[in-house]
């Protein structure tokens, strides 16, 4: 091979070495997530807005909205209805009033657990739910709820994990308070109080 050939292939192999080099160096050096402002999503300023609406656990009649999908391994139902370790799934409706009949809003959607072992003295649940509105400005929008509700504390509150369509973004806090319990069927109406900041948001077809 001439001394012509051998100065070529050693520019080749050469340029092929940094071309790879360049190549490995760009691929490790590639982000996975980039910080951007709420205006390139189309969101404006954030706002709080409360909420209040009548939420129905029913566990009565033809079509209960609570059903208990896993029974507790606490034999003695004597006690409470809801002994340790029992999860309930539920889709209950929410209402404007406080009646069944009263304008249907949306729907509560999750799960309860109970988590005392003292359930029949002090009846604490684990709830993870998402409202989801069918009703006037907030159509189509939901917000998620996780977290204790003691239901035999005066004051009961539990956080805002999220949201979608107009709660994009969400957080802030529910407050329930027991509006009114059937003893004999166990149903139970429960008033709700949702706090909760999010953004002025895009309309729900916004492509992100």
């Amino acid at each position: 091979m001439s001394n012509s050939s051998k100065s070529i292939s050693s520019t080749l192999l050469v340029s092929l070495t940094i071309n790879t080099f360049l190549l490995f160096s760009s691929m490790v050096n590639a982000s996975y997530y980039e910080k951007i402002s709420p205006t390139q999503l189309g969101f404006k300023e954030e706002k709080l807005t409360h909420l209040r609406f009548f939420f129905h656990d029913i566990v009565t009649g033809p079509k209960p909205s609570m059903v208990i999908s896993v029974e507790s391994p606490i034999k003695d139902k004597s006690k409470s209805p809801l002994p340790f370790g029992s999860i309930a799934v539920m889709e209950d409706p929410l209402t404007l009033g406080p009646e069944l009949d009263s304008n249907l809003i949306g729907k509560a959607q999750g799960f309860y657990m109970t988590v005392s072992q003292e359930a029949e003295l002090y009846l604490e649940l684990i709830m993870g739910m998402t409202f989801t509105f069918m009703e006037g400005e907030f159509n189509g929008s939901t917000i998620t709820i996780m977290g204790r509700n003691a239901i035999s504390s005066p004051i009961k509150e539990m956080p805002i994990i999220g949201g979608t369509g107009a709660f994009r973004f969400a957080r802030g806090f529910v407050q329930p308070k027991t509006h009114r319990v059937d003893y004999y069927k166990g149903n139970v109406v429960v008033e709700y109080n949702v706090y909760v900041f999010h953004y002025s948001s895009p309309s729900l077809s916004h492509e992100i």
